[in-house]
């Protein structure tokens, strides 16, 4: 999440939090050395490392060990703008969640969820784009406990969470996990996610109106496609990338030749769009993996070597990060959507 591009209003819950606790957003501004001034641009983004910035900086300032969790605790549609109310007007908890998928570059581009099912249950992932990347411990406390806030307001009912896991370590006291999650999570783990009964993705969203959907739908739409744009480069080299396969996966220098230029400017290139080869490459396997494990006649081996795997249990380590399921288990029980 650092290097990607935050919107603004992902500052607003910091000052909302930070009012609810009863303190004035100017001088915490003056003490953070943060510009106000970009809070009057609606269009203007900030690094993910200044948000994680601005957090940690809150959470000092207020002297509150938990001021992630808490801020998750006052999450309302609302502060998640067009998106928010693409989540609010979809017919079910699921449907909720996937427009958060497929929306979630307007506010936060390099964080996400997917969620698989197991049994009875959902277990709902938290990642950023950079699997190997550790988020601070205020942003994944704020990132679950707002998410677990939105589902029961969206669906109008108690959830009750099964499991929560977090990849930090414990802090020095668990009681204010139980009263946000109503337990206490596990922590140091390998992952960050939410386990529930999969019923809760069948909840109907209470206030959803199919005519309102439509229309904020159309805007997250215009919105998402603005964003993209500014990733045109990026987008080519990914497509030329998506070409070459399954012929051969090209390397650094192979695809600084297609664009003519050398690989220190490549990769400049896409750094300034938030990006970098090492990650398209694995964008477009996965991306191409899902496609072939829809298809029943390759094997898992198979498809291993189609994606230029050296073997295939270096692409069923890969496929688990992705997604925390095995390419086995992923054809059995499908990940919600990916």
């Amino acid at each position: 999440m650092k290097d990607q591009r935050i919107a603004i209003s992902m500052v607003y819950p910091i000052m909302k939090t930070l009012v609810h606790m009863g303190y004035e957003t100017e001088r915490f501004f003056r003490a953070a050395s943060f510009d106000e001034a970009l809070l009057q641009d609606p269009e203007a983004r900030i690094s993910g490392r200044e948000l994680e910035r601005l957090i940690l900086c809150a959470a000092e300032y207020a002297g509150d060990e938990f001021f992630g969790l808490h801020q998750g605790e006052l999450a309302e549609i609302a502060d998640m703008g067009i998106l928010g109310y693409v989540m609010m007007h979809s017919g079910k908890v699921a449907e909720a969640l996937a427009a958060y998928q497929r929306y979630n570059v307007i506010l936060v581009s390099g964080f996400n969820l997917e969620w698989v099912e197991r049994g009875d249950d959902v277990i709902i992932r938290l990642y950023t784009s950079n699997r190997a990347e550790r988020m601070s411990r205020h942003c994944i406390e704020d990132m679950a406990s707002s998410l677990y806030r939105l589902i029961g307001r969206l669906s109008n009912r108690r959830i009750t969470l099964d499991e929560v896991q977090f990849m930090h370590e414990a802090p020095s006291s668990t009681q204010p996990y139980e009263s946000v999650f109503g337990r206490t999570p596990r922590f140091g783990t390998e992952d960050n996610f939410l386990r529930m009964n999969k019923e809760v993705l069948n909840y109907p969203v209470l206030y959803a109106d199919p005519k309102l959907l439509s229309i904020f739908e159309k805007l997250a739409e215009e919105t998402k496609e603005r964003l993209i744009q500014g990733n045109a480069f990026s987008n080519q080299v990914f497509q030329w990338m998506m070409k070459c396969m399954p012929a051969y996966f090209p390397t650094l220098q192979q695809t600084a030749d297609y664009f003519n230029m050398s690989t220190r400017t490549l990769q400049n290139k896409l750094n300034d769009e938030q990006t970098s080869y090492n990650l398209l490459s694995a964008r477009v396997r996965k991306e191409l993996a899902f496609s072939y494990l829809e298809i029943k006649a390759y094997s898992i081996g198979e498809i291993a070597y189609l994606l230029h795997f050296s073997e295939p249990s270096a692409f069923q380590n890969a496929f688990k990060k992705w997604t925390g399921v095995s390419p086995g288990q992923y054809r059995i029980t499908g990940l919600g959507v990916h």
